[in-house]
């Protein structure tokens, strides 16, 4: 049996229990000296199971522990962290943070987050879905995935399947007398194949990422999936340099949201490495467009009441009408730029692109290439081409040649090139093919010119 499967939920409890530890120990560091603390503490849980071709690969049970203080002196401060719960660690723990705090510099931007942003409702967004499944159950999952994608004329290999069953338990507390509880779940499935032999040998995969079980596509499903896209990517060609519309697929585009998210990230912004420094009430995206942050999304990927520091989550707007609403802010970075947090520590918290286009339509994938009509769809990305300072992308690329509305045939080695102020300002379309499996949520995205290089 797993860990996961063989034990009752305990998890209220443990959280209770973390909590207490968290308050002890926030107490015990104001008794040594230290004007302001706060605590991060977690639990994690977890099954993977590999298979390949039909027999077991690895299996792997995991209880990771973490617990981590901060301490501040004034404006000094020091952080520790441990794996190890037990009474004479989380001592050494606090004893290591003060140490540090007593001789760093001091930082005016040090500090909690400001106690009347602390968040005060919790409510239930239906995150923790704990997985019932033992290891041979996942095992005989993973056989199955894999069976139904080498069951495909075609299908030469395989690199394996992946069963995956995680839960997180975290308690966040400062010295303001907040004290925040998270449990959630995540569970993956994928699969790996290999089509072709020698010199035409291709390579893809498909994955299903989500907080219930119950919410997975079937074992067939994702193998045929992975099995289609692996055999569309067979006699994949070059392409000469050129200029033309470039259609990202919807789990492609959601990188380039995430380039946005980082160019205007506080820390970005407060070292002046970013390419938009100053753009907040200016435009960066068509008029049309809008990009919302909604943090209660029921299962939501990046759910939350409250960021990384306590401070409460909101439903907010990142980009209004192509206009750059806000920055992405925890307290620390808002200090140095002069401006309050936006309730980002630690990240955002489910990111929705919302579909549309100049004319107000909002199209599935195959409308989506319509729209394309002749161009690149770029259905994977490699390298790390892109700069944040300057904004310019240069990436290695793989996807399809598509004329008149229609895949004409696979392309490979090829190289797609821009800048993203200009590729943001140049979206022509959002798709209305979202793909649920991120914390950005956003179906496809046309962006009108690149310059694709190739042979």
């Amino acid at each position: 049996m797993s860990a996961i499967a063989d034990r009752q939920d305990h998890s209220l409890q443990e959280l209770d229990r973390l909590a207490e530890l968290a308050g002890e120990v926030i107490r015990r560091a104001r008794a040594a000296g230290a004007s302001e603390a706060e605590v991060a503490a977690s639990i994690d849980t977890g099954l993977n199971v590999n298979v390949r071709l039909g027999e077991v690969e690895t299996v792997e049970h995991t209880r990771d522990r973490g617990f981590g203080l901060t301490v501040y002196f004034g404006r000094r401060k020091g952080s520790a962290s441990t794996a190890d719960l037990n009474p004479e660690s989380i001592q050494a723990t606090l004893d290591q943070a003060c140490a540090i705090a007593r001789y760093t510099e001091e930082d005016p931007a040090a500090g909690l987050a400001d106690p009347a942003r602390m968040a005060t409702d919790f409510p239930d967004l239906d995150l923790w879905h704990p997985w019932a499944i033992d290891t041979a159950q996942a095992i005989a999952l993973g056989q199955r995935i894999e069976a139904a994608g080498r069951a495909h004329a075609g299908i030469t290999n395989s690199e394996g399947a992946s069963v995956q069953a995680g839960e997180s338990l975290s308690v966040y507390a400062n010295s303001h007398g907040f004290v925040g509880r998270e449990r959630g779940t995540r569970h993956s499935l994928s699969l790996s194949l290999i089509a072709g032999e020698g010199e035409r040998m291709q390579r893809d995969y498909w994955y299903d990422s989500v907080r219930a079980p119950g919410d997975f596509m079937g074992a067939q499903a994702l193998g045929d999936k992975a099995a289609e896209r692996t055999l569309a990517r067979l006699d994949a060609r070059g392409l000469s340099t050129r200029e033309c519309p470039v259609l990202f697929a919807p789990e492609i585009a959601r990188g380039l949201v995430g380039h946005l998210v980082g160019a205007v990230s506080g820390g970005a912004l407060y070292r002046r490495a970013s390419f938009l420094l100053d753009h907040a009430g200016k435009a960066v995206m068509p008029p049309w467009l809008n990009i919302v942050e909604r943090p209660f999304l029921r299962r939501g990927h990046g759910s939350g009441a409250f960021d990384a520091e306590g401070v409460a989550t909101r439903d907010s707007a990142l980009v209004e009408g192509g206009v750059l609403a806000r920055y992405v802010l925890g307290s620390y970075s808002a200090r140095k730029l002069g401006l309050e947090s936006t309730g980002n520590a630690g990240g955002i918290h489910n990111l929705v692109v919302e579909p549309g286009s100049a004319e107000g339509t909002a199209e599935d994938f195959a409308g989506m290439l319509r729209r394309l009509g002749t161009g690149l769809l770029v259905t994977e990305v490699m390298g790390q081409g892109v700069n944040t300072l300057t904004g310019d992308y240069s990436r290695g690329a793989a996807g399809f040649w598509v004329e008149n509305g229609a895949i004409a045939y696979p392309v490979e080695e090829i190289t797609i090139a821009a800048n993203l102020r200009d590729m943001f300002a140049g979206i022509r379309a959002v798709g209305a093919d979202v793909d649920p499996r991120s914390a950005i949520l956003t179906g496809s995205i046309l962006v009108g010119r690149m310059t694709v290089a190739g042979e």
